[in-house]
């Protein structure tokens, strides 16, 4: 999906990719291991899932990419990240404000509409825009909630919601936990896609429940906010059947 973005002879010193880490992160690896650098081992190379990057996160992150490094070859950042808050993009536009000699991150993000305008410029974006082969078991999961009836379609954001445990920090990769937040994020997306393919053949069609999900997905991205109660809503105003 990315490769035909990378160029191994003029690498970009920032790209934003849009996507499931799942299936992105390998590819960087690969990428990386082609260009000669260990992915493993190597204090040079840094790899970070967090689900929510906080202003105290995004200091660290810009000292780690100020420290020098500890070879003459490049410093590899894959950065993977659910949502952001307002201060901590504010410290990463300054970040990438001035690129550092060869230092270079891959920020993998779910959807790159929830990022500044302006902190977007400063990357090279990858953006695929998922089609439906692309969204493998979540399009399994948002057709079986589609065609439930509302108790059951209450039953199921109840599950969806539920916290995963939180797994160890292993090597040079640090893991956190997927929010509430995030996981509704990530259903919305698929659920918004599936819909708009069933609908889309349908016309005139009331899209009272896209403008719905569209407002479902600001206020999730706002901090306080109930994620269980906002997803129940969009189990109410779907339609039971489609």
């Amino acid at each position: 999906m990315i490769s035909k973005h990378l160029d191994k002879n003029n690498l970009h010193h920032a790209y934003l990719i849009e996507g499931g880490r799942e299936k992105i992160v390998p590819e960087i690896l690969r990428f990386c291991e082609d260009l000669g650098i260990k992915t493993s081992g190597n204090p040079d190379f840094c790899h970070i899932t967090i689900d929510n990057l906080k202003i105290d996160e995004a200091f660290d992150l810009r000292a780690m990419s100020t420290n020098k490094g500890f070879s003459s070859t490049k410093k590899i950042f894959v950065v993977c990240v659910n949502s952001f808050s307002l201060d901590a993009q504010n410290v990463l536009l300054k970040m990438f404000e001035e690129p550092i000699e060869n230092t270079h991150f891959f920020l993998v993000v779910p959807d790159t509409n929830s990022l500044l305008k302006t902190l977007v410029s400063r990357f090279y974006v990858i953006s695929p825009r998922q089609g439906l082969t692309e969204l493998g078991e979540d399009t399994k999961e948002v057709e079986k909630f589609i065609n439930m009836p509302l108790q059951k379609r209450i039953d199921f954001i109840k599950e969806l919601l539920a916290e995963s445990e939180e797994e160890d920090e292993e090597g040079n990769e640090i893991i956190a936990l997927d929010s509430t937040r995030s996981k509704a994020l990530k259903f919305l997306n698929a659920l918004e896609l599936i819909l708009h393919n069933k609908f889309m053949s349908k016309m005139p069609f009331d899209t009272r429940f896209f403008e719905h999900i569209f407002k479902v997905r600001e206020f999730l991205r706002m901090p306080g906010s109930s994620s269980k109660t906002l997803m129940e809503s969009v189990a109410l105003v779907i339609p039971e059947k489609i």
